[in-house]
Protein backbone atom coordinates (compact mmCIF):
# COMPACT_ATOMS: atom_id res chain seq x y z
CA UNK A 1 0.00 0.00 0.00
CA UNK A 2 2.77 2.42 0.94
CA UNK A 3 4.66 1.65 -2.26
CA UNK A 4 1.50 2.18 -4.31
CA UNK A 5 0.97 5.61 -2.74
CA UNK A 6 4.60 6.46 -3.41
CA UNK A 7 4.41 5.46 -7.05
CA UNK A 8 1.22 7.48 -7.57
CA UNK A 9 2.87 10.52 -5.98
CA UNK A 10 5.96 10.33 -8.18
CA UNK A 11 3.91 9.55 -11.27
CA UNK A 12 2.07 12.84 -10.80
CA UNK A 13 5.40 14.68 -10.65
CA UNK A 14 6.67 12.82 -13.70
CA UNK A 15 3.69 13.89 -15.80
CA UNK A 16 4.47 17.53 -15.08
CA UNK A 17 8.18 17.24 -15.74
CA UNK A 18 8.05 17.33 -19.53
CA UNK A 19 9.96 15.17 -22.00
CA UNK A 20 13.70 15.44 -22.53
CA UNK A 21 15.08 16.67 -25.84
CA UNK A 22 16.26 14.04 -28.27
CA UNK A 23 19.69 14.85 -29.63
CA UNK A 24 21.89 12.82 -31.94
CA UNK A 25 25.04 13.53 -29.97
CA UNK A 26 27.43 10.71 -29.09
CA UNK A 27 27.03 9.46 -25.54
CA UNK A 28 29.49 9.51 -22.71
CA UNK A 29 31.90 6.66 -22.21
CA UNK A 30 31.12 4.37 -19.30
CA UNK A 31 32.99 1.75 -17.35
CA UNK A 32 31.89 -1.14 -15.16
CA UNK A 33 34.99 -1.02 -12.98
CA UNK A 34 33.06 0.00 -9.92
CA UNK A 35 33.09 -3.11 -7.72
CA UNK A 36 36.01 -3.90 -5.45
CA UNK A 37 38.28 -6.75 -6.53
CA UNK A 38 37.08 -9.02 -3.74
CA UNK A 39 33.42 -9.96 -3.68
CA UNK A 40 31.80 -9.33 -0.33
CA UNK A 41 28.51 -11.09 0.23
CA UNK A 42 25.74 -8.63 0.93
CA UNK A 43 23.84 -9.11 4.14
CA UNK A 44 20.78 -7.44 5.67
CA UNK A 45 21.59 -3.88 6.61
CA UNK A 46 19.72 -3.94 9.89
CA UNK A 47 18.31 -6.44 12.38
CA UNK A 48 14.75 -7.49 11.79
CA UNK A 49 11.95 -8.79 13.96
CA UNK A 50 12.88 -9.20 17.58
CA UNK A 51 16.51 -8.23 17.17
CA UNK A 52 16.05 -5.09 19.18
CA UNK A 53 16.33 -2.73 16.25
CA UNK A 54 15.41 0.80 17.22
CA UNK A 55 12.98 2.59 14.94
CA UNK A 56 12.75 6.31 14.49
CA UNK A 57 9.59 7.93 15.87
CA UNK A 58 6.63 7.17 13.69
CA UNK A 59 8.68 4.60 11.81
CA UNK A 60 7.79 1.11 10.79
CA UNK A 61 9.90 -1.63 9.37
CA UNK A 62 9.34 -2.60 5.79
CA UNK A 63 7.28 -5.70 5.15
CA UNK A 64 9.61 -8.35 3.85
CA UNK A 65 6.80 -9.95 1.90
CA UNK A 66 6.42 -6.95 -0.33
CA UNK A 67 9.23 -7.63 -2.72
CA UNK A 68 7.50 -6.27 -5.75
CA UNK A 69 6.58 -2.65 -6.38
CA UNK A 70 8.13 -0.06 -8.60
CA UNK A 71 11.58 -0.81 -9.84
CA UNK A 72 11.46 -4.61 -10.05
CA UNK A 73 11.71 -6.95 -12.96
CA UNK A 74 10.31 -10.33 -13.75
CA UNK A 75 8.63 -12.07 -10.82
CA UNK A 76 9.84 -9.51 -8.30
CA UNK A 77 13.17 -8.56 -6.79
CA UNK A 78 14.72 -10.30 -3.83
CA UNK A 79 14.61 -8.43 -0.56
CA UNK A 80 18.15 -7.11 -0.83
CA UNK A 81 18.50 -6.89 -4.57
CA UNK A 82 19.84 -3.57 -5.88
CA UNK A 83 16.32 -2.49 -6.80
CA UNK A 84 14.74 -3.14 -3.41
CA UNK A 85 15.81 -0.37 -1.07
CA UNK A 86 12.88 0.44 1.24
CA UNK A 87 14.56 3.47 2.81
CA UNK A 88 15.10 5.01 -0.63
CA UNK A 89 11.42 4.45 -1.48
CA UNK A 90 10.50 6.00 1.85
CA UNK A 91 12.71 9.01 1.23
CA UNK A 92 11.09 9.70 -2.13
CA UNK A 93 7.74 9.62 -0.37
CA UNK A 94 8.92 11.83 2.49
CA UNK A 95 10.06 14.74 0.30
CA UNK A 96 6.73 15.00 -1.47
CA UNK A 97 4.45 14.12 1.42
CA UNK A 98 1.94 16.20 3.28
CA UNK A 99 2.84 18.70 5.97
CA UNK A 100 2.68 17.21 9.44
CA UNK A 101 0.87 19.12 12.13
CA UNK A 102 2.87 20.89 14.82
CA UNK A 103 3.92 18.40 17.44
CA UNK A 104 2.87 15.38 15.40
CA UNK A 105 5.06 12.31 15.44
CA UNK A 106 3.72 11.08 12.14
CA UNK A 107 1.88 8.01 10.93
CA UNK A 108 3.98 4.89 11.34
CA UNK A 109 2.57 3.07 8.33
CA UNK A 110 4.33 5.05 5.65
CA UNK A 111 7.65 5.92 7.23
CA UNK A 112 11.15 4.46 7.27
CA UNK A 113 13.34 3.24 10.07
CA UNK A 114 16.46 5.28 9.57
CA UNK A 115 18.56 3.98 12.43
CA UNK A 116 20.13 0.66 13.37
CA UNK A 117 20.13 -0.88 16.81
CA UNK A 118 23.73 0.31 17.20
CA UNK A 119 22.62 3.95 16.94
CA UNK A 120 21.30 6.10 19.75
CA UNK A 121 18.19 8.09 19.02
CA UNK A 122 19.07 10.90 16.64
CA UNK A 123 18.08 14.33 17.89
CA UNK A 124 16.58 17.21 15.96
CA UNK A 125 19.33 19.70 15.18
CA UNK A 126 16.88 22.58 15.56
CA UNK A 127 15.18 21.98 18.92
CA UNK A 128 16.76 18.84 20.37
CA UNK A 129 13.59 16.72 20.24
CA UNK A 130 13.83 13.17 18.89
CA UNK A 131 14.32 13.32 15.11
CA UNK A 132 11.95 11.34 12.90
CA UNK A 133 14.45 11.24 10.03
CA UNK A 134 16.24 13.55 7.62
CA UNK A 135 14.06 16.38 6.35
CA UNK A 136 15.34 18.99 3.90
CA UNK A 137 18.90 17.86 4.44
CA UNK A 138 19.22 17.58 8.22
CA UNK A 139 18.02 15.38 11.06
CA UNK A 140 14.89 16.99 12.45
CA UNK A 141 11.64 16.25 14.24
CA UNK A 142 8.20 16.34 12.61
CA UNK A 143 7.36 19.63 14.32
CA UNK A 144 10.40 21.52 12.98
CA UNK A 145 10.00 19.88 9.58
CA UNK A 146 6.41 21.13 9.39
CA UNK A 147 7.36 24.59 10.68
CA UNK A 148 10.12 24.99 8.08
CA UNK A 149 7.92 23.77 5.24
CA UNK A 150 5.02 26.01 6.27
CA UNK A 151 7.33 29.04 6.48
CA UNK A 152 8.82 28.50 3.02
CA UNK A 153 5.52 27.69 1.32
CA UNK A 154 3.80 30.71 2.85
CA UNK A 155 6.78 33.01 2.25
CA UNK A 156 6.40 34.11 5.88
CA UNK A 157 8.69 36.68 7.44
CA UNK A 158 9.17 36.73 11.20
CA UNK A 159 10.62 39.30 13.57
CA UNK A 160 12.21 38.56 16.92
CA UNK A 161 10.77 40.57 19.85
CA UNK A 162 14.10 40.32 21.65
CA UNK A 163 17.68 40.37 20.37
CA UNK A 164 17.57 37.57 17.74
CA UNK A 165 19.35 35.25 20.16
CA UNK A 166 16.46 33.25 21.61
CA UNK A 167 17.25 29.72 22.75
CA UNK A 168 15.41 27.09 20.70
CA UNK A 169 14.60 23.92 22.63
CA UNK A 170 11.77 21.40 22.61
CA UNK A 171 9.96 23.36 25.31
CA UNK A 172 10.66 26.82 23.87
CA UNK A 173 10.56 26.21 20.11
CA UNK A 174 7.21 27.99 19.78
CA UNK A 175 8.34 31.03 21.76
CA UNK A 176 10.14 32.79 18.88
CA UNK A 177 9.40 31.84 15.29
CA UNK A 178 12.08 34.18 13.92
CA UNK A 179 14.91 32.57 15.86
CA UNK A 180 13.52 29.11 15.18
CA UNK A 181 13.55 29.72 11.42
CA UNK A 182 17.04 31.24 11.65
CA UNK A 183 18.25 28.12 13.41
CA UNK A 184 16.62 25.91 10.75
CA UNK A 185 18.74 27.66 8.13
CA UNK A 186 21.83 27.68 10.33
CA UNK A 187 21.84 23.90 10.79
CA UNK A 188 21.48 23.40 7.03
CA UNK A 189 17.81 22.98 6.13
CA UNK A 190 17.44 23.45 2.37
CA UNK A 191 14.86 25.87 1.02
CA UNK A 192 15.12 24.14 -2.35
CA UNK A 193 13.73 20.94 -0.85
CA UNK A 194 10.30 22.44 -0.19
CA UNK A 195 7.68 22.04 -2.90
CA UNK A 196 6.11 25.48 -3.23
CA UNK A 197 2.86 24.22 -4.75
CA UNK A 198 1.95 21.36 -2.38
CA UNK A 199 -0.27 21.68 0.67
CA UNK A 200 -2.35 19.27 2.74
CA UNK A 201 -5.36 18.05 0.81
CA UNK A 202 -4.16 18.89 -2.67
CA UNK A 203 -2.38 21.51 -4.75
CA UNK A 204 -2.63 25.23 -4.45
CA UNK A 205 -0.90 27.92 -6.45
CA UNK A 206 1.39 30.24 -4.55
CA UNK A 207 2.81 33.46 -5.85
CA UNK A 208 6.46 32.81 -6.49
CA UNK A 209 9.28 35.27 -6.48
CA UNK A 210 10.64 36.04 -9.94
CA UNK A 211 14.27 35.93 -8.80
CA UNK A 212 16.28 32.86 -9.72
CA UNK A 213 16.84 31.69 -6.16
CA UNK A 214 13.19 30.69 -5.80
CA UNK A 215 12.53 29.40 -9.30
CA UNK A 216 10.98 25.96 -9.73
CA UNK A 217 12.90 23.55 -11.93
CA UNK A 218 11.09 20.28 -11.66
CA UNK A 219 8.19 21.34 -13.84
CA UNK A 220 10.00 23.64 -16.24
CA UNK A 221 9.47 22.22 -19.75
CA UNK A 222 12.65 21.36 -21.57
CA UNK A 223 13.32 22.37 -25.20
CA UNK A 224 11.45 20.00 -27.48
CA UNK A 225 12.30 21.25 -30.95
CA UNK A 226 15.35 22.20 -32.98
CA UNK A 227 14.17 25.81 -33.03
CA UNK A 228 14.32 25.98 -29.25
CA UNK A 229 17.77 24.42 -28.95
CA UNK A 230 19.52 27.78 -29.26
CA UNK A 231 20.30 29.09 -25.82
CA UNK A 232 19.09 25.90 -24.11
CA UNK A 233 22.48 25.42 -22.45
CA UNK A 234 22.12 28.72 -20.61
CA UNK A 235 18.72 27.63 -19.29
CA UNK A 236 20.03 24.26 -18.15
CA UNK A 237 23.15 25.69 -16.53
CA UNK A 238 21.00 28.26 -14.72
CA UNK A 239 18.74 25.48 -13.47
CA UNK A 240 21.69 23.46 -12.24
CA UNK A 241 23.31 26.41 -10.49
CA UNK A 242 20.16 27.16 -8.52
CA UNK A 243 19.46 23.49 -7.81
CA UNK A 244 22.91 23.16 -6.26
CA UNK A 245 22.37 22.49 -2.53
CA UNK A 246 23.72 24.66 0.23
CA UNK A 247 26.86 23.37 1.90
CA UNK A 248 26.61 20.86 4.72
CA UNK A 249 28.63 20.90 7.91
CA UNK A 250 29.99 17.75 9.51
CA UNK A 251 29.51 19.02 13.07
CA UNK A 252 31.80 16.47 14.82
CA UNK A 253 30.72 15.62 18.35
CA UNK A 254 32.86 17.87 20.59
CA UNK A 255 32.28 15.52 23.54
CA UNK A 256 34.08 12.64 21.81
CA UNK A 257 37.89 12.48 21.93
CA UNK A 258 39.65 13.16 18.63
CA UNK A 259 40.19 9.53 17.64
CA UNK A 260 39.85 7.36 14.54
CA UNK A 261 36.45 6.28 15.88
CA UNK A 262 35.24 9.86 15.93
CA UNK A 263 36.67 10.55 12.46
CA UNK A 264 34.94 7.55 10.90
CA UNK A 265 31.67 8.22 12.73
CA UNK A 266 31.69 11.82 11.51
CA UNK A 267 32.55 10.75 7.96
CA UNK A 268 29.75 8.17 7.74
CA UNK A 269 27.19 10.54 9.24
CA UNK A 270 28.21 13.28 6.81
CA UNK A 271 28.08 10.86 3.85
CA UNK A 272 24.59 9.76 4.88
CA UNK A 273 23.37 13.37 4.97
CA UNK A 274 25.06 14.05 1.63
CA UNK A 275 23.17 11.09 0.19
CA UNK A 276 19.86 12.52 1.39
CA UNK A 277 20.71 15.86 -0.22
CA UNK A 278 21.75 14.15 -3.48
CA UNK A 279 18.37 12.41 -3.72
CA UNK A 280 16.59 15.74 -3.36
CA UNK A 281 19.00 17.43 -5.78
CA UNK A 282 18.43 14.78 -8.46
CA UNK A 283 14.73 15.62 -8.57
CA UNK A 284 15.66 19.15 -9.68
CA UNK A 285 17.74 18.00 -12.65
CA UNK A 286 15.85 18.97 -15.83
CA UNK A 287 14.22 15.85 -17.23
CA UNK A 288 15.06 13.47 -14.36
CA UNK A 289 11.46 13.18 -13.21
CA UNK A 290 10.45 12.23 -16.75
CA UNK A 291 12.12 8.87 -16.11
CA UNK A 292 10.03 6.11 -14.58
CA UNK A 293 10.15 5.69 -10.82
CA UNK A 294 12.03 2.41 -11.26
CA UNK A 295 14.66 4.04 -13.46
CA UNK A 296 15.05 7.02 -11.13
CA UNK A 297 15.82 4.54 -8.36
CA UNK A 298 18.20 2.50 -10.53
CA UNK A 299 20.12 5.56 -11.67
CA UNK A 300 20.55 6.88 -8.13
CA UNK A 301 21.55 3.49 -6.76
CA UNK A 302 24.33 3.12 -9.31
CA UNK A 303 25.89 6.61 -9.35
CA UNK A 304 25.10 8.37 -6.06
CA UNK A 305 28.62 7.76 -4.76
CA UNK A 306 30.15 9.27 -7.90
CA UNK A 307 28.08 12.42 -7.36
CA UNK A 308 29.16 12.54 -3.72
CA UNK A 309 32.86 12.05 -4.51
CA UNK A 310 32.71 14.70 -7.24
CA UNK A 311 31.47 17.22 -4.69
CA UNK A 312 34.28 16.38 -2.26
CA UNK A 313 36.90 16.68 -5.01
CA UNK A 314 35.52 20.06 -6.07
CA UNK A 315 35.52 21.36 -2.50
CA UNK A 316 39.16 20.28 -2.23
CA UNK A 317 40.37 22.27 -5.25
CA UNK A 318 42.02 24.91 -3.10
CA UNK A 319 43.94 22.41 -0.96
CA UNK A 320 47.09 20.64 -2.08
CA UNK A 321 47.45 17.96 0.60
CA UNK A 322 44.04 17.97 2.27
CA UNK A 323 40.60 16.60 1.43
CA UNK A 324 37.68 18.87 2.28
CA UNK A 325 34.74 16.63 3.14
CA UNK A 326 33.08 19.70 4.70
CA UNK A 327 34.27 23.12 5.79
CA UNK A 328 34.53 21.88 9.36
CA UNK A 329 35.86 18.43 8.43
CA UNK A 330 39.17 18.59 6.54
CA UNK A 331 41.56 15.62 6.64
CA UNK A 332 45.27 15.87 5.92
CA UNK A 333 47.57 12.91 5.28
CA UNK A 334 48.35 12.31 8.95
CA UNK A 335 44.70 12.37 10.04
CA UNK A 336 43.75 10.11 7.13
CA UNK A 337 46.46 7.62 8.05
CA UNK A 338 45.30 7.52 11.66
CA UNK A 339 41.73 6.74 10.57
CA UNK A 340 42.69 4.20 7.91
CA UNK A 341 41.55 6.48 5.08
CA UNK A 342 44.90 6.87 3.30
CA UNK A 343 43.85 5.20 0.05
CA UNK A 344 40.52 7.02 -0.14
CA UNK A 345 42.09 10.41 0.46
CA UNK A 346 44.85 9.70 -2.06
CA UNK A 347 42.26 8.79 -4.69
CA UNK A 348 40.16 11.90 -4.04
CA UNK A 349 43.29 14.08 -4.06
CA UNK A 350 44.27 12.65 -7.44
CA UNK A 351 40.84 13.51 -8.85
CA UNK A 352 40.99 16.98 -7.33
CA UNK A 353 44.41 17.59 -8.90
CA UNK A 354 42.96 16.61 -12.27
CA UNK A 355 40.22 19.20 -11.88
CA UNK A 356 42.73 21.78 -10.63
CA UNK A 357 44.84 21.27 -13.75
CA UNK A 358 41.74 21.89 -15.86
CA UNK A 359 40.91 25.00 -13.80
CA UNK A 360 37.37 23.67 -13.34
CA UNK A 361 34.85 26.42 -12.58
CA UNK A 362 31.44 26.26 -10.91
CA UNK A 363 29.39 26.14 -14.12
CA UNK A 364 31.45 23.23 -15.41
CA UNK A 365 31.22 21.51 -12.04
CA UNK A 366 27.41 21.53 -11.96
CA UNK A 367 27.32 20.29 -15.56
CA UNK A 368 29.72 17.43 -14.77
CA UNK A 369 27.70 16.59 -11.68
CA UNK A 370 24.48 16.27 -13.71
CA UNK A 371 26.30 14.25 -16.37
CA UNK A 372 27.68 11.92 -13.69
CA UNK A 373 24.11 11.33 -12.52
CA UNK A 374 22.99 10.27 -15.99
CA UNK A 375 26.18 8.32 -16.79
CA UNK A 376 24.72 5.16 -15.29
CA UNK A 377 25.31 1.76 -16.86
CA UNK A 378 23.05 -0.11 -14.44
CA UNK A 379 21.61 -3.31 -15.90
CA UNK A 380 18.41 -2.60 -13.96
CA UNK A 381 17.49 0.45 -16.05
CA UNK A 382 14.38 -0.51 -18.00
CA UNK A 383 14.28 2.39 -20.47
CA UNK A 384 17.91 3.06 -21.31
CA UNK A 385 16.86 5.13 -24.31
CA UNK A 386 15.18 7.68 -22.02
CA UNK A 387 18.30 7.90 -19.86
CA UNK A 388 20.42 8.28 -23.00
CA UNK A 389 18.23 11.15 -24.22
CA UNK A 390 18.64 12.94 -20.91
CA UNK A 391 22.39 12.36 -21.05
CA UNK A 392 22.52 13.69 -24.61
CA UNK A 393 20.61 16.80 -23.57
CA UNK A 394 23.11 17.56 -20.81
CA UNK A 395 26.04 16.70 -23.06
CA UNK A 396 24.80 19.13 -25.69
CA UNK A 397 24.38 21.80 -23.01
CA UNK A 398 28.02 21.32 -21.98
CA UNK A 399 29.19 21.58 -25.59
CA UNK A 400 27.24 24.80 -26.07
CA UNK A 401 28.49 26.23 -22.78
CA UNK A 402 32.12 25.67 -23.74
CA UNK A 403 31.53 26.91 -27.29
CA UNK A 404 30.12 30.18 -25.94
CA UNK A 405 32.71 30.73 -23.23
CA UNK A 406 35.84 29.20 -24.76
CA UNK A 407 35.51 29.37 -28.54
CA UNK A 408 39.30 29.15 -28.88
CA UNK A 409 39.39 25.78 -27.09
CA UNK A 410 37.14 23.34 -28.99
CA UNK A 411 38.51 20.34 -27.06
CA UNK A 412 37.55 21.69 -23.64
CA UNK A 413 34.31 19.71 -23.28
CA UNK A 414 36.05 16.50 -24.29
CA UNK A 415 38.75 16.95 -21.67
CA UNK A 416 36.10 17.47 -19.01
CA UNK A 417 34.25 14.31 -20.05
CA UNK A 418 37.48 12.33 -19.87
CA UNK A 419 37.51 12.89 -16.10
CA UNK A 420 34.40 10.71 -15.68
CA UNK A 421 36.26 7.35 -15.81
CA UNK A 422 38.62 8.57 -13.07
CA UNK A 423 35.59 9.75 -11.09
CA UNK A 424 34.07 6.26 -11.34
CA UNK A 425 37.34 4.68 -10.26
CA UNK A 426 37.52 7.02 -7.26
CA UNK A 427 33.93 6.20 -6.32
CA UNK A 428 34.90 2.53 -6.43
CA UNK A 429 37.61 3.24 -3.89
CA UNK A 430 35.07 5.07 -1.72
CA UNK A 431 32.71 2.09 -1.95
CA UNK A 432 35.48 -0.27 -0.85
CA UNK A 433 36.32 2.02 2.08
CA UNK A 434 32.76 2.46 3.34
CA UNK A 435 31.95 -1.22 2.96
CA UNK A 436 35.11 -2.13 4.85
CA UNK A 437 34.03 0.19 7.66
CA UNK A 438 30.64 -1.49 7.64
CA UNK A 439 31.99 -5.04 7.80
CA UNK A 440 34.44 -4.22 10.61
CA UNK A 441 31.56 -2.87 12.68
CA UNK A 442 31.65 -0.42 15.54
CA UNK A 443 30.72 2.63 13.44
CA UNK A 444 27.02 3.60 13.36
CA UNK A 445 25.49 3.83 9.89
CA UNK A 446 21.96 4.76 8.94
CA UNK A 447 19.60 2.51 7.04
CA UNK A 448 19.36 4.51 3.82
CA UNK A 449 23.14 4.76 3.56
CA UNK A 450 23.58 1.04 4.24
CA UNK A 451 20.93 0.07 1.70
CA UNK A 452 22.57 2.14 -1.00
CA UNK A 453 25.96 0.58 -0.23
CA UNK A 454 24.37 -2.87 -0.45
CA UNK A 455 22.75 -1.96 -3.78
CA UNK A 456 26.12 -0.99 -5.27
CA UNK A 457 27.81 -4.12 -3.92
CA UNK A 458 25.04 -6.35 -5.32
CA UNK A 459 25.04 -4.64 -8.72
CA UNK A 460 26.54 -6.82 -11.49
Amino acid sequence: MAQARLQNSLNNETKAAGKPLTLSVYGIMSSRERRPDVYIKAEPSSPEGGGGGRISPGGASSDSSQSGGGGTRGDGAKRYSPLYTPALHCHFKDEGGDVAEEGSTGNGAGRCKYALSTLPKRLCLVCGDVASGYHYGVASCEACKAFFKRTIQGNIEYSCPASNECEITKRRRKACQACRFTKCLKVGMLKEGVRLDRVRGGRQKYKRRPDVENASYQNTPLPLSKESEKGSSNIIVSHLLVAEPEKLFAMPDPLQPDTAQRTLTTLCDLADRELVVIIGWAKHIPGFLSLSLADQMSVLQSVWLEVLVLGVAYRSLGCEDEVVFAEDFVLDEEMSRAAGLTELNAAISQLSRRFRALNLDREEFVMLKALALTNSDSVYIEDMEAVQKLRDLLHQALLELECQRRPDDPQRAGRLLLTLPLLRQTAGRALTTFYSIKTRGGIPMHKLFLEMLEAMMDSP
